[in-house]
């Protein structure tokens, strides 16, 4: 169940967005195995002049933050880039106006259905 936050300049429409916040997450579902219905994004659409990044990036720009549970293999992570990279080229979007973190929380740090993520069957596996 990765938590996923998009920012992106204004140059895209509501439309747009959620078509880009799709790919991401078909990304997620291919590479990291997780269920389709496993979805929490939230998009942040920026005026130009409040998504300051460095030159040479274009208003295409994308910042992909993700939080997600520990377990996914370098491949995996690999995959994810490449896929998310791959799928945004149809929207325009350069690979170099890609920006992808991932922040790993222990399995402790989640509250999941009230209780520890580490007490929470997930019904599926981190280990890709």
């Amino acid at each position: 169940m990765p938590i996923v936050h998009i920012t992106l300049t204004d140059r895209w429409n509501a439309i747009e967005a959620r078509a880009i916040s799709d790919a991401i997450h078909q990304a997620l579902v291919e590479a990291f195995r997780i269920p389709d219905h496993d979805y929490i994004h939230r998009v942040h659409r920026c005026d130009a002049e409040e998504l300051i990044f460095a030159p040479g990036k274009s208003d295409r720009f994308v910042l992909v933050e993700m939080t997600i549970f520990p377990g996914r293999s370098a491949q995996a992570k690999e995959t994810l880039y490449a896929r998310i990279a791959t799928s945004l080229e149809s929207f325009g979007i350069a690979a170099a106006d890609i920006l992808v973190a991932l922040h790993e929380l222990p399995m402790g740090d989640w509250g999941l259905r009230g209780q520890s993520g580490e007490k929470v069957q997930l019904g599926f596996s981190t280990k890709v």
